[in-house]
């Protein structure tokens, strides 16, 4: 990965303390693990923003390779990859991401 690319998407992981690599947007999810991973930000009531990958191909394939993760979706918490879905999921279901997100919101 080129060192401009690597800039370009550690800048968009710094700039929101919550932000989601995902295929559409929260309004409008594009993909069912996206749509999974919003919902249940949604339901915590969390601040979060999304990035839409399918308007930036360099982006889309870049997050992967700088993450080391092969998916889409992707949540980064304070510039910590945190997983994708199926991490997102588990999280939520052991209460895990909401006591990290309670973490998150008092340190705002």
């Amino acid at each position: 990965m080129d060192l401009i690319l690597k800039t370009e998407i550690k800048n968009i992981i710094s700039d929101q303390p919550i932000i989601i690599f995902m295929k559409g947007s929260k309004e409008q999810p594009r993909c069912g693990f996206s749509s999974t991973v919003v919902q249940i930000f949604d339901s915590l009531h969390a601040e979060y923003e999304t990035f839409d990958v399918l308007g930036d191909n360099r982006i889309r394939e870049g997050i992967k390779e700088y993450s080391k993760w092969p998916t889409i979706p992707q949540v980064y918490i304070n510039n910590d990859f945190i997983g994708g879905t199926d991490i997102i999921v588990e999280l939520y279901n052991s209460k895990a991401l909401q006591e990290l997100l309670e973490t998150v919101c008092n340190e705002l």
